[in-house]
């Protein structure tokens, strides 16, 4: 399963939709990566890949300073999963992988 690229994710959260875009890589086996909204940019903390699956943390300040857990599933071009800040629920997360980079073998 490769996972690695631009992906533009959307998280309903209480206070709206909030876009987000993911940069991931995977090398030997280690998930890394960040995500950008706005003018801040924070790195994932404690990133796991399982497969098709993705787990990982992230410190952000906007709109409030919060840890965000988030836990997704990759199915080719696509992402779903939840995302769950500090004490409040999680909330559902949506994504697509920008065409420009789609891995080579997934191209049609």
């Amino acid at each position: 399963m490769v996972v690695d690229g631009t992906w533009n994710v959307i998280i309903a959260t209480p206070i709206g939709k909030q876009p987000i875009v993911l940069e991931i890589t995977t090398t030997d086996g280690a998930l890394r990566g960040t995500a950008r909204q706005g003018q801040e940019t924070v790195s994932f903390l404690e990133a796991r890949i399982d497969g098709s699956r993705l787990t990982w943390n992230q410190d952000v300040t906007k709109p409030l300073r919060l840890n965000v857990k988030f836990e997704v599933t990759i199915d080719g071009d696509a992402m779903v999963g939840t995302a769950k800040a500090g004490v409040f629920p999680a909330t559902k997360l949506t994504g697509v992988r920008d065409a420009s980079s789609s891995p080579r073998e997934q191209r049609g």
